[in-house]
């Protein structure tokens, strides 16, 4: 990792002559120029003075006051006498950080930081994204979700437990801001590939919408982080004194199913039908069965079955440039046939109808393994989602075997089990092609099918590779170098989200994922290509989600799926309206004179 202080120290005048808005770590194009001129600093009035305001984390610029800004707030002498741009508090938080030794300390350090200086926080992680993002998203915010309890500070979210219902209007109400545009609600149940971690899920929300703001620039005001606690049958939770949550098994059923129909409604009762709603970390029994019931009601949008979806398939996308052919000349097996895997499926199957190719055809270039082996037609109880993409073919029980027969271009792991891509079937892959696909999706790291070094090695250099969460370079001892692509799916929801809040989208279709996987493709050039990278650099994160933004607006229009209106000509330019900036606004009160006779004081 950098040496976040050295390095903030050499490029301070480069931060310095930043645009407002979206700072970047390198020169930018036009569309993300535009998207960090977005919204300008001002004058904001507030009626709050004295201590309230250094406790209020969207008001308080720490050291950053003016000394008018101090006298007229009433909170000179609650701060050191020292005045500091906002580029040298980084440099002071980048500092502390350095100082950290954990992951965890580090996360606990950001998270306080978003606690008490909304801006500074947003500042840091837009300058830094590709250092920042592994903390407080995927793999670091695994391990903040397993030591949720010893780890919380202050509230970050709304609890709603089974025991509220009925009254989820009324708590709702709790939280402070109106403005509500986008929540991301998870239930705990299977938190990245973690499993049922109970209220300790919460990490999950805030994170999410913490890279909302980061990647995509939606308000951090218009974000609410949810948990629907009800209970969890993590037996080491249960029997933890100090485990934050509800204590008792989950609840399932009619129950359940009325709490999110409760919950749904409450929701769009106060924040309105636009409102987003991404659900996330579902177990597989409720996440596809919550989608089907609400995609055409409400606007909302799974992100482990579509926001995957989309960033692998742009992966995919990506790496016909690179194999030379169309997507309907490859074959894929799937190691794990739950969510991921499903919307994964769906989605290049789309692409491939996009290519001319029939439904039924395109299913059979799709191959999925789950814990019982190859999924078969012969094969008994099986559900809808799995039934869908069943094989004529006789029962086969291992990974290994099913790749040995099959021999497909390209396999997709996506079931959280470790080292599951071994050497025998990465080597298998090399043999069948001249290009293999190996895309190791599961998160955190230490749940990744295979590493990228086992997969350039053993591929000696010709596997195409991409994984959930972030690895190092990878040199061969020819001296070749590959950056692996890491399909974060950051790169798509931040995007997402802006567009469809912007031009009022009411329910967001497969075909807007799709529209998204090929957005991010686009941004995929040859060198990048050249250097293993499937995806376009994490630090142009923000000028990619301001494309895919656009491009969502541009498809709602055109398919009549937006509800503001009169349409915008500008699309970039709406799109910029509506994006965050993490520069401080000033405070100081618009004071102004009359003219001297008009001022006159009256006298006996």
């Amino acid at each position: 990792m950098l040496s976040f202080y050295k390095t903030a120290t050499n490029n301070l005048m480069k931060i310095l002559s930043r645009n407002a808005g979206f700072p970047s770590v390198r020169p930018t194009s036009r569309a993300a120029l535009g998207m960090a001129r977005a919204s300008h600093s001002g004058i904001v009035p507030t009626k709050k003075r004295g201590y309230d305001i250094t406790r209020n984390p969207h008001l308080n610029k720490g050291m950053a006051f003016t000394l008018e800004e101090r006298l007229q707030l009433g909170i000179h002498g609650l701060l050191p006498p020292c005045f500091l741009s906002q580029d040298v508090q980084v440099l002071r938080v980048m500092k502390s950080y350095e100082t950290r030794s954990s992951d965890l300390d580090k996360y606990i350090l950001l998270m306080t930081l978003q606690d008490r200086n909304e801006k500074l926080f947003y500042r840091l992680l837009t300058s830094y994204i590709e250092e920042f993002m592994p903390i407080v998203y995927t793999p670091t915010v695994g391990l903040a979700c397993q030591q949720y309890g010893l780890a919380f500070r202050r509230p970050r979210g709304l609890f709603i437990t089974i025991h509220d219902k009925g009254h989820i209007a009324t708590m709702l109400n709790s939280w402070p801001e109106d403005d509500i545009k986008a929540i991301v609600v998870t239930d705990g149940e299977r938190i990245l590939g973690l499993g049922d971690l109970g209220s300790y899920g919460m990490g999950i929300p805030v994170g999410k919408l913490a890279l909302y703001t980061a990647c995509g620039g939606v308000r951090p005001q218009n974000c609410l982080p949810v948990l629907l606690d009800v209970g969890t049958d993590n037996q080491t939770l249960l029997e933890d004194p100090l485990y934050i949550g509800l204590k008792h098994k989950r609840v399932r059923g009619k129950e359940y199913d009325e709490l999110i129909d409760e919950f749904m409604k409450a929701v769009t009762d106060k924040y309105g039908m636009n409102c987003l709603i991404q659900f996330e970390d579902f177990a597989n029994s409720n996440a596809f069965r919550i989608l089907g019931k609400y995609r055409n009601k409400y606007c909302t949008f799974n992100d482990d079955i579509q926001g995957t979806a989309s960033v692998a398939v742009a992966g995919i996308l990506a790496a016909l440039r690179i194999t030379k052919n169309k997507l309907s000349d490859h074959k894929f097996v799937f190691q794990g046939a739950g969510e991921a895997a499903m919307g994964i499926a769906h989605l290049i199957i789309m692409a491939m109808k996009k290519e001319g190719v029939p439904y039924a055809e395109a299913v059979k270039k799709i191959w999925m393994v789950d814990s019982k082996g190859l999924i078969v037609k012969s094969r008994g109880n099986l559900n809808h989602e799995k039934e869908q993409f069943a094989q004529e073919h006789p029962e086969v029980r291992t990974l290994e075997e099913v790749v040995q027969i099959v021999k497909p271009t390209a396999i997709i792991g996506v079931a959280a089990i470790g080292g599951a891509f071994t050497e025998k079937i990465i080597k298998d892959m090399a043999s069948f092609n001249k290009r293999p696909i190996i895309f190791a999706l599961s998160n955190p790291t230490s749940k990744a099918e295979c590493t990228a070094e086992q997969c350039y090695t053993l591929t000696e250099g010709r596997g195409i590779f991409a994984s959930g969460s972030p690895f190092d370079k990878v040199t061969l001892a020819d001296g070749r170098s590959f950056v692996p692509g890491q399909g974060n799916n950051a790169y798509v929801f931040p995007g997402v989200a802006l567009g469809v809040i912007a031009c009022g989208v009411r329910h967001i279709s497969d075909d807007i994922f799709l529209t998204t996987a090929e957005a991010i493709a686009q941004e995929v050039t040859e060198q990048h290509l050249a250097e293993g990278r499937l995806y376009p650099p994490l630090s142009t994160i923000r000028e990619v989600s301001f494309k895919i933004a656009v491009k969502v607006v541009n498809y709602a229009y055109r398919n009549g799926i937006a509800s503001v209106y009169p349409e915008p000509e500008d699309k970039e330019a709406f799109i910029r309206s509506h994006v965050y900036s993490p520069d401080y606004d000033s405070f100081t009160l618009d004071t102004y004179s009359w003219p001297d006779h008009a001022m006159q004081v009256q006298d006996v």
